[in-house]
């Protein structure tokens, strides 16, 4: 692992190519660089005018140039965000307003779509891939899940991409997507591979990311919740229809855990449309039931940069990462847990990475 101060190396890029436009060593953000699985995220940024390069303006331009931020330990990409405001003046210095680029699949739409019995990983694609077309250089990266769905879908809905993907996504089963940044073959310029997974990441039992508290870790919280949606012992997935009629599966229980105390709690839903199969309504249930049996339980990690895993090197988005305590105020007799990489932030001025780390059973 890589330690020592986390630095980044600032371009401005074409967003049709990916292509440098412009090194911007005078770019400085306001906040934390984050990403989040299935969801765009923002960032607000100063580019210092006093030794801003000639063709600056050409590489920060709104909807034409997006920003690339790069580890300069490891070279790696690291964050990518389309420009979508400046503002400037008298000042000597521009704002910048910057979304990463699934704020770009919110402004393009997929069309009519019929997909009956496709793969989850080709259904995505579908909805993708009008995208393509005059947008950025993404890279379409999603093999087979082995899963089928239906999807159907008219122009005339007016839903977006994005509202199209965070809709399937939010279905129990349904596949994980992101959008990452990476260096192009001829290392001058960068592509932006979309990729979709059953899982994204890699869910290993023993990661070798490790946070460790005291040591890398300046400060953490563990948040649990047995709310609505996100608690239950027991559940029942329901099909289309109404009254006696409607398709319901088995109710799904935590045996083991109300045998030992633990209260009833009931939860109901739709898990997806279209289902006529009572075994596939009774997996579902099967799976949220697994997922909610003890409620969520989210760490959230301050670490130091300088000494914590890198995000992009030592752990990505999806991946399991360790979070070690020897011992504290909330867990005297310490605590050692696996968890999911929901979602991270870098604030490299402060020196603080904070990875959200959600335990699954």
């Amino acid at each position: 692992m890589i330690t020592g101060p986390f630095t980044l190396d600032w371009y401005g890029c074409d967003f049709r190519t990916g292509g440098i436009v412009e090194d911007l060593p005078s770019l400085t953000p306001s906040g934390a660089l984050s990403r989040k699985l299935g969801v765009q995220t923002t960032l607000q940024l100063e580019l210092a005018l006093d030794g801003a390069p000639r063709e600056w303006q050409a590489a920060t331009a709104p909807g034409r140039s997006l920003l690339v931020a790069v580890d300069t330990a490891t070279d790696t990409p690291l964050w990518a965000g389309v420009v979508l405001t400046r503002d400037g003046g008298s000042a000597n210095s521009v704002q910048l307003g910057a979304a990463t680029l699934e704020a770009y699949l919110d402004a393009r739409f997929p069309g009519t779509q019929t997909l009956i019995g496709v793969d989850q990983a080709a259904v995505i694609s579908a909805l993708v891939t009008p995208a393509l077309a005059g947008g950025p250089p993404i890279v379409i990266d999603a093999p087979p899940t082995g899963t089928v769905m239906d999807y159907i879908g008219s122009d005339g809905d007016d839903k977006t991409i994005l509202s199209c993907l965070t809709e399937i996504m939010a279905l129990d089963g349904a596949p994980e997507w992101t959008i990452d940044v990476a260096w192009n073959p001829g290392h001058n310029g960068f592509q932006f591979p979309l990729r979709v997974r059953t899982q994204i990441g890699l869910q290993a039992p023993s990661p070798e990311a490790v946070f460790d508290f005291p040591g890398c870790v300046a400060e953490y919280q563990l948040n649990e919740s047995y709310e609505q949606g996100k608690g239950a012992s027991r559940v029942i997935a329901r099909g289309e229809g109404e009254g006696a009629s409607r398709l319901t599966s088995a109710p799904q229980s935590a045996t083991a855990l109300i045998a030992n105390g633990w209260p009833v709690w009931e939860y109901r839903y739709t898990p997806s449309t279209g289902i006529t199969d009572p075994d596939q309504l009774n997996a579902h249930a099967a799976s949220s039931l697994t997922l909610m049996a003890q409620g969520a339980q989210v760490w959230t990690v301050q670490g130091v940069a300088s000494r914590s895993p890198r995000p992009g090197t030592d752990f990505a988005l999806g991946d399991t990462v360790r979070v070690t305590v020897e011992s504290s105020r909330r867990h005297p007799a310490g605590a050692d847990v696996v968890a999911r990489c929901w979602a991270w932030e870098l604030d490299p001025g402060a020196d603080r990475v904070r990875p959200i780390l959600v335990e699954e059973a």
